[in-house]
């Protein structure tokens, strides 16, 4: 068996990622947390502020002979809007920016082609302008944001913006979704 490996994404609110990541073939754990600023142990109304720097974010532990980074890339891409500076619908600002902390050379790799590639297909109308930055502290988020989707779903936030998002995973990645 393969080391487990581990991948740092941000696009949008971290409720989202977590929801479609928890049912994907491969994926071990997701936790939600906070990268990418300068503030030590930020809270999440801190970086709700958008003062810190963070980025929400999920962490998500994978097996690479079930799920390759690049197949991760390729929901994380289908499941935000890439081409959106600093925003996510409603949510706006650089906390939650499209970006990719990579662990590893070969995830940087993997990312800067993967959105080559995008951007030559033409899936968007705009370029995509997901940043690609090294891994920096990971700082967990409170309690209540793990599995946030799972524990509140019927909260009208996770109605309107989540499910669809899990709906529209299940749709395209059927094959790739945990038993």
């Amino acid at each position: 068996m393969a080391e487990k490996q581990t991948a740092v994404l941000g696009g949008g609110c971290f409720w989202c990622l977590e929801a479609v990541f928890d049912r994907l073939e491969g994926v071990h754990s997701i936790e939600s947390g906070y990268m990418g600023g300068s503030v030590k142990h930020p809270a999440y109304r801190e970086v709700c502020g958008g003062a810190t720097g963070h980025a929400e974010v999920v962490r998500v532990s994978f097996d690479p002979e079930k799920l390759s980074f690049g197949e991760l890339l390729e929901v994380f891409f289908s499941i935000h809007d890439p081409t959106s500076l600093n925003r996510q619908g409603n949510d706006i600002g650089t906390q939650y920016r499209s970006v990719i902390f990579y662990n590893a050379e070969e995830q940087r790799r993997t990312a800067e082609e993967t959105i080559a590639r995008l951007n030559r297909e033409h899936i968007w109308d705009a370029s995509i302008v997901t940043a690609i930055e090294p891994a920096t502290e990971f700082y967990l988020a409170e309690d209540y944001h793990q599995e946030y989707f799972a524990n509140n779903p019927q909260q009208p936030y996770c109605q309107i913006i989540v499910a669809p998002k899990v709906k529209k995973f299940q749709q395209k990645f059927a094959h790739k979704m945990k038993a």
